[in-house]
């Protein structure tokens, strides 16, 4: 096994926590790697005016694999408040540094698996025939597209008068917003290009072949956002006929998807959408799998630089727990995903074994798996610690 150098950015609040205990797991597993840390988060923004200072940027470049825990993002006017006195009026705003990432480095694919772990106490149950009750299987990955839609930052209060001109050009905003005074009206763009959706659909079919899922299911709106969600629908028949006929392609509106992942979750496997309902889906298909303390992720580019973090925020409240409580499962499977990615199938593998082989048994379990509010006092009530919970992840490890 080559010895690896991993960017490891811990970010706010709990994101610090939780890393530092995929490590742990990481060094347990045998991964031999060398961790780099960098600066990233609200601290950062506090001290300097900026949340994503350019040497971090230089260490992504130079490295290419990161590890990735949490940031807090505050609104531009809190923001601005807590930023050092000696920065003040000189031009500094807030920008989400993990939108930066995206941004700097085209992170254009995000890959956001959900998959439910048996004897999870919070895994999605419904009732069946004869009022029996049934757990299917959660088994989805969701390719969001990760740079563009309505996240591309291409918007405007009070637009500019060019902007204002060229929307009035279109008859629907000229008949329905063209007597509303420019100075009342916000914008903002949902930009999709065939380039980088075209990409996106090629890695969910190619992600479909690889692991075998049967199906891949376009979740947008094509009826009413004809132009983008039909651009997703059209390349998506196009790719699927020419390329990746064996695979069943399926189309979702986003709204009736979130309905129908809590009827028949199981039909699903390989998800693809833009960039906000990507969000919203992939958050949704969390839910079934215990929430974001279960919910991993990775984004890439096409240049190798891949980031992998959970997708749960920074919760500051937590942070500060002289005993933390915080799940960290989806950090450690975030790491697992990174072992995948590098080739390292066996430490991947023996990863997910022991996190599953602790959830099945029961004997460990965060205060989110046991329904308690997140108090200082749950590790006395019978809730383990973030770092207990990860011990037990260790102890099954080393028993493969």
């Amino acid at each position: 096994m080559t010895k690896r150098t991993i960017v490891v950015l811990p970010g706010d609040g709990i994101g610090s926590v939780v890393l530092r205990q995929a490590v742990r797991v990481l060094d347990a597993a045998g991964f031999d790697a060398e961790y780099i840390y960098g600066d990233i988060g609200w601290e950062f923004w506090r001290k300097e005016g900026n949340p994503l200072p350019e040497r971090t940027l230089d260490l992504i470049t130079r490295h290419k694999i990161v590890l990735f825990g949490a940031i807090t993002s505050k609104p531009e006017d809190e923001a601005q408040a807590e930023l050092d006195p000696s920065l003040g009026g000189k031009g500094f705003k807030y920008s989400s540094p993990i939108v930066g990432l995206r941004q700097h480095f085209n992170l254009d694919i995000c890959v956001r698996p959900c998959k439910s772990y048996k004897g999870n106490p919070l895994n999605f149950i419904r009732r069946g025939r004869g009022n029996t009750v049934e757990e299917p299987l959660v088994d989805v990955v969701i390719f969001r597209q990760n740079t563009e839609c309505l996240y591309s930052g291409v918007e405007w209060t009070n637009p500019p008068e060019q902007v204002y001109k060229a929307f009035l050009t279109h008859p629907r905003f000229r008949k329905n917003f063209g007597d509303v005074p420019v100075d009342e009206l916000s914008v903002s763009a949902r930009i999709f290009t065939k380039k980088a959706t075209s990409r996106i659909l090629s890695a969910a079919f190619e992600h479909a072949r690889k692991y075998g899922y049967k199906s891949v299911t376009v979740c947008e709106k094509p009826n009413v956002v004809r132009e983008t969600s039909g651009l997703m629908w059209r390349l998506a028949k196009e790719m699927q006929k020419n390329s990746y006929s064996e695979i069943k392609l399926m189309n979702t509106n986003i709204d009736a998807q979130m309905m129908w992942l809590t009827k028949n979750p199981e039909d699903y496997g390989v998800i693809v959408a833009g960039n906000m309902f990507g969000d919203i889906v992939s958050d949704a298909f969390a839910g079934l799998i215990g929430g974001l303390g279960f919910a991993c992720s990775v984004q890439f580019s096409s240049d190798g630089i891949a980031v992998f973090e959970p997708t749960h925020g920074s919760a500051p409240k937590y942070a500060g727990y002289e005993v933390p409580i915080v799940n960290p499962v989806a950090m450690i499977e975030s790491a697992a995903m990174m072992l995948d990615y590098l080739g390292e199938k066996k430490l991947y593998s023996d990863i997910r074994n022991a996190v599953a082989a602790v959830i099945e048994e029961g004997k460990v379990r965060t205060y989110d798996m046991l329904k308690m509010t997140g108090k200082p006092e749950v590790v006395q009530n019978g809730a383990a610690s973030t770092i207990r919970m990860t011990d037990a992840i260790i102890e099954k490890l080393r028993k493969l």
